[in-house]
Parts: C-alpha cells; structure tokens; sequence
C-alpha cells in the first residue's frame, strides 16, 4: 500500500510548524498531498517531495508563515482545506482559501466558529469556502467546537493550538465522528513532542509549547485504501495479505478488518502483514461505521454477495464527502440490480444473486470508484467510469489492483 493520505496530512502540518527539517518516509502519493504541498509552498515554505521515492522534506518555520498575502488553492482537498485554515490564523496577514465547486458545498462553519472563539478573524459565507482569514497570531483559551460534520475541524484545532498564546481548551458539543482520525492527530502531535491532555472525546487541553522535529518520520501504510484489498478476498475467496498492515495501527480504518471477520473471514496477522482468508458463505452484518466511514463503500460492495442483508448505520456524514456518498451508492447499486434502501445515515443493501454488468459512475469520487471495481472481480463486464479519479489518494491503484488477478 502508499503511505496514508491522512497520516501524511497530519505530519505536513505539524512538520511545517516545527523547527528544523522533518523527512518524511513512505508519504502518500496522493493528488491531495500534491495539493497541500503546494499550498505549503504558496506560504513560503521549502517543501522538498519525491512521490516516486514517497518521501518528503519539509523545512518548518517554528510556527512562522512567510507568506503575508495571497489565494490558496486546495482543489477539492478537503483535508487540506481545513488544515490549512487552521494554520492560516497564526501567519500575519490576509489570505483567501478556495477549491474545485465541489468544495464549495463542503461545510468548514464549525471550524471558522471555534477559531474565532480562539481569536481569530476568519470568515466564510454561510458556513462554506472560500475562507477569508485575517491572521495576527491566535489567543488561546477556551472553545467550544462541533465535530459531526468532520472529525477534522478538531484536529485542525489541536494542531496549531501550541503556538497560541495561552492553552487552548477545546470542548466538543456533540459527539464527534470519525473519532480514530483525532487519535492519529493526537499521536502525530506527541511524536514531535507535544501532549495533549484530554478527557475522552469530550475534551482536550493543550499546552503552549513548540513541535521538535524528530528529524525522519515514518507514515505508516493506507488503511484505507487497503481495504478494497482485503475486500478483494471477502468477495472473491481466496487469501490476501497487505504488506506492512498490522491491527495495531495509528489509522482507525483497521477496524474494517472486524466487519470482515463479522461477515465470516478470518483475519490473521502474520510477519508479513495482515492476511485475509475469503469466507465460502458470507453473512450480511448490521454495522455502525461512524468512526470508520472511508470503508464504507467498500462493505457496501460486497454486501450484495452475502447471504443475509447488510444494514451501514451512522455514516451521516458521508453525505458532505467528495460526492453524497450514500446517494451515489445507492444509485449505483441500484443500477446494477441490487435491492437497496437508503437511508438518512446509511442504507440496508440485500443479496443479490444475479447482478448484471454495466459503466458504474464516480461522481468524481475516489472511493466510488475503487469499491465498485471489487464488483467486477466477480462480474464480468463491469467498467469505471472516470478512473482517474483515484488519483486524489491511490494513483496506482488499478496496476496494484491488477497483480491479484
């Protein structure tokens, strides 16, 4: 597998904050990662990559951004979009941040609310990009932030909180999803040396204080994306093993690995990395994916071949990711003969034992297009739409995908 997108995301961030050089060692290829460095280099900072070699140089500035002045485009990179807001608000300056028409419709409100209780200017109309932000350091103190849309408005927080100037106490008001994506932050955090302390997901404390470079910086290997390939074997039978992947990863996405077992496969962690032995009879689960709503897609595509319906619950927010994703499953599904109800944080798919072939639409999503290839290792006839796409995190996913046939 390429390295994390998200986990890279993370150590760009706090890299380009700390002091001194951080290499960065099998960092993700991703086009988003293209996106947030050059918006890193469009601030001013050296950002040496190699996404052949999937590594990284950054030279971070200790909290300091050259840029005093100018547009910042993310594509539609949301990750980046919200770090990089965050980040923004500690330069001296004025700056807009914007993206691709897709990110227009993706929600930051929540994120510009807590920063601004910080004592940031920020400003985004009616809750969307562009962001306006008006730097002149950030406060500190106490807010109050909602992470129901996207578990990164918090760790956007928590990443810049350091160079505040006082602590910064970040109070959740409702139950934030995607919660293993706050616990990568918070690990990546403490590997360049600061710790946040913190009282489950209800609230957190960091301290002021300056990130050290550890010098080089391992990311670790894409859960997500390792889960179509886990999948693979869930739908086709037969054993894959992902190099590198262990059960106690920093990403969350590893916990698709229990939706599996759930369904009948065997997971066992080998040497090598994690190896997955296809089940002769899937079961249909009924699954909360809350915290782990990148794999959806990929439990929902091999949901029809189970025996028994598959009900996906808490996956709200997947409705504000690259596309709607529950509605452009559905509609996929649906198209290809498969019973499908959709519902308002998910969809209950049934078996289906004849599904018939045909082009499956990306809506310019990366993950739709990835999870319905798994469709057509079992049938025959199956075709992407926009494979491309997957560029935005997995480049060379088809030619990996191509050495299990």
């Amino acid at each position: 597998m390429p390295g994390s997108k998200s986990h890279t995301a993370r150590a760009l961030l706090v890299a380009a904050l700390a002091n001194g050089v951080s290499h960065l060692s099998n960092a993700s290829p991703a086009d988003d990662v293209r996106l947030f460095v050059e918006a890193l280099r469009a601030l001013g900072f050296t950002i040496d990559w190699d996404p052949a070699q999937q590594e990284i140089a950054v030279h971070g500035l200790g909290g300091r951004i050259p840029s005093r002045r100018g547009s910042v485009f993310v594509g539609n990179a949301g990750t980046a979009a919200r770090f990089l807001t965050a980040l923004l608000t500690l330069g001296e300056g004025m700056w807009e941040l914007g993206g691709a028409p897709r990110m227009r419709e993706r929600p930051i409100g929540a994120l510009v609310d807590a920063l601004t209780q910080l004592g940031a200017t920020v400003k985004a109309t009616d809750g969307y990009p562009p962001v306006h932000v008006t730097g002149s350091g950030l406060d500190g103190g106490a807010a109050t932030v909602d992470g129901t849309a996207s578990s990164q408005f918090i760790s956007a927080c928590l990443m810049v909180a350091p160079y505040a100037r006082r602590p910064v106490e970040l109070r959740l008001t409702n139950q934030a999803g995607s919660r293993p994506y706050v616990d990568l932050t918070i690990a990546v955090m403490r590997a360049y040396g600061v710790e946040v302390q913190r009282e489950g997901y209800e609230s957190f404390t960091v301290p002021q204080g300056r990130y050290r470079s550890p010098s080089t910086y391992a990311i670790e290997p894409d859960a997500s994306a390792a889960s179509y390939f886990f999948a693979a074997a869930a739908t086709c039978g037969g054993t894959v093993t992902v190099r590198g992947m262990r059960r106690d990863a920093l990403q969350g996405d590893v916990a698709f690995l229990d939706c599996l077992r759930d369904m009948g496969c065997t997971v066992t962690d080998t040497d090598a990395g994690l190896q997955i032995l296809g089940a002769s009879t899937l079961r249909g689960i009924d699954v909360d994916m809350a915290d782990i709503p990148d794999t959806a897609q990929t439990l929902a595509t091999i949901a029809p071949f189970a025996a028994t319906p598959t009900r996906i619950r808490g996956i709200a927010t997947a409705r504000v990711k690259e596309t709607d994703r529950i509605a452009a499953v559905c509609a996929e599904l649906s198209r290809l003969g498969v019973h499908v109800e959709e519902h308002a944080d998910g969809m209950t798919i049934h078996p289906c034992a004849n599904l018939t072939s045909g082009t499956v639409r990306t809506y310019g999503d990366h993950r739709m297009a990835m999870a319905f290839a798994l469709i057509g290792l079992r049938v025959p006839g199956m075709s992407i739409d926009d494979p491309s796409c997957v560029a935005k995190t997995f480049p060379d996913f088809f030619a990996v995908l191509e050495t299990l046939r």
